[in-house]
């Protein structure tokens, strides 16, 4: 006979085990189908919504998503230290390879020399090198995504830095040229995938700040180049340029090599194989890779180029402003070197450092205006029960740094005709450069925000290959109009051109979202 209070515990323990049972957590591969730390960034985040539950097998989803919101591998959740050195580090590769644009340009004088070619012909090993800037990263994005960030750094920058010792080795005009496109070609991925890494480190609401500095870099790259190249050139001679770069290179890219990897897609595959677990692979490989990546990365750029009204008027906008730029790498030392000024190369060089102070007080505009109005229209929008606050917000620092452009132009044109002290035309280059960047961080920020981060990252590489391109242009007829108009109106012409350009940030601030509707591409907000 059983005992009756034998039996009712052993009804309390069933109890109990039925209540831990229903309680207990769902599996990763539910909770991951709901993750709320998914970032937009992630061009993966709707791969499971088609799959119902019990179709795969747990440790299958597990590696196809983060556990969690938590999950310590998601970069989002290191700490804050770690994640600026992946903010940083890239800036300062940025740093070394834009550096290169402008460091050669005070050795003009010596190439023509050693060489016997004109001045527009000792630019061009500037303008290929520009253009080099440009067409990499149409070949390092699907390197990127099939491989993961960090080793398209190290392996790239470490023959940017192979190239760049060629250059400085060249004994003809010809390896010149070839060594510095290539070296510009290479160096050129660290400028895209070095986006992409801010991406995956810092959400959406964060990346304003984050973007501010990654872009203070590659724009203070060419302020300095002119500064340090100028006393290498006249002290040492032209190749002493090119190992200035080296010796920053080597300098930076000993700081990257802790890096850890970033793309959420290598991350979770690695864990797949530390697991022994087999996720589901769809990296597209062979000739459809091919494919994919020159649709992707050269010609949907130039579709949505000469399609979307707002990748058009930003790219020409903040192209121009970014040619403009490169013409005083030219127009600079036309200026100072000759009468009423006379300085030397080394002391043209100093003129730059304006250029770089600019950029300084741009960077901070975009933290501050992130910080006071940004973010107070965001937890706006959040109140409301709304996810985003509308793009156009993020156009704050490009209408406020529209006035920079025609301010620095005009001052610096008729000051520097007039013969005024070289103190008057040198500070006017301040104004200019931070309303160039102001411009160039709010419109890179808008575009994301309006087109997600695939079709996004499109726009941003069709704006990449138009200010590049531009930039590598400029400087070839730069003397020659400096020559034909005079200093006071051939940077008026500019001066000009900055003022119709102007409203462009104002016009999609007010009409922004009807314009957004009629997009061709799918927008996200």
């Amino acid at each position: 006979m059983v005992d009756p209070e034998a039996s009712s515990m052993s009804d309390t323990e069933k109890r109990h085990a039925l209540k831990e049972l229903e309680e207990a957590p769902l599996p990763s591969r539910v909770r991951s189908r709901t993750d709320s730390s998914i970032t937009p960034n992630d061009q993966d985040e709707e791969k499971n919504d088609g799959q119902k539950e019990g179709d795969v097998e747990p440790q299958h989803i597990s590696v196809e998503d983060w556990n969690g919101p938590n999950d310590p591998e998601n970069p989002h959740n290191w700490p804050l230290w770690l994640r600026m050195y992946h903010c940083v580090t890239p800036g300062l590769l940025g740093f070394a390879v834009t550096f290169g644009t402008s460091v050669y340009t005070p050795a003009l004088s010596d190439i023509m020399n050693d060489f016997h070619v004109s001045r527009t012909a000792a630019i061009v090993p500037l303008t290929v090198y520009t253009l080099g800037l440009a067409f990499g990263p149409v070949v390092s994005a699907p390197l990127s995504e099939t491989y993961g960030r960090k080793i398209v750094y190290l392996i790239s920058f470490a023959v940017f830095m192979l190239f760049t010792l060629g250059a400085g080795f060249s004994q003809s005009f010809a390896a010149l040229i070839v060594c510095r496109f290539f070296a510009g070609f290479t160096g050129g991925p660290v400028l895209a995938v070095g986006g992409g890494t801010n991406a995956d480190v810092f959400p959406p609401r964060q990346r304003a700040i984050v973007t501010s500095v990654f872009l203070m870099s590659p724009f203070a790259g060419p302020a300095l180049g002119p500064f340090i190249g100028g006393f290498a050139a006249q002290h040492k001679g032209w190749r002493w340029t090119q190992w200035c770069m080296l010796f920053i290179s080597v300098f930076t890219y000993i700081i990257a090599i802790p890096m850890k990897e970033t793309y959420k897609k290598i991350i979770l595959k690695r864990r797949a194989k530390e697991l022994g677990m087999n996720p589901l692979d769809r990296t597209v490989t062979g000739a459809s890779a091919v494919k994919s990546a020159f649709i992707q990365n050269f010609l949907r750029p130039l579709h949505m180029l000469v399609t979307e009204p707002i990748v058009f008027f930003l790219s020409l906008y903040t192209a121009f402003a970014f040619g403009v730029l490169f013409i005083f790498f030219a127009a600079f030392p036309y200026t100072f070197q000759r009468p009423p000024y006379n300085f030397t190369i080394s002391q043209t060089g100093l003129t730059f450092l304006a250029i770089g102070l600019g950029v300084l007080i741009a960077g901070i505009t975009g933290i501050f205006v992130d910080r006071k109005l940004y973010q107070h229209q965001f937890r706006q929008a959040l109140e409301r029960g709304e996810s985003h606050a509308l793009p156009e917000h993020r156009l704050y620092s490009s209408m406020i740094g529209s006035f920079g452009l025609p301010i620095g132009l005009f001052w610096f044109a008729w000051s520097a005709d007039r013969g005024c002290h070289w103190a008057v035309p040198v500070v006017a280059a301040i104004p200019f450069a931070w309303g160039n960047l102001c411009i160039f961080i709010s419109s890179a920020l808008y575009i994301v925000d309006v087109y997600g981060p695939q079709n996004g990252a499109s726009a941003v590489a069709a704006n990449g290959i138009f200010r590049y391109t531009l930039g590598a242009v400029f400087p070839l007829f730069t003397i020659q109009m400096y020559s034909g108009l005079g200093i006071g109106w051939a940077t008026s012409l500019l001066g000009f051109i900055s003022v119709l350009m102007l409203p462009i940030p104002w016009v999609f601030y007010e009409w922004g979202p009807a314009i957004r509707k009629r997009s061709r591409y799918p927008v996200m907000m």
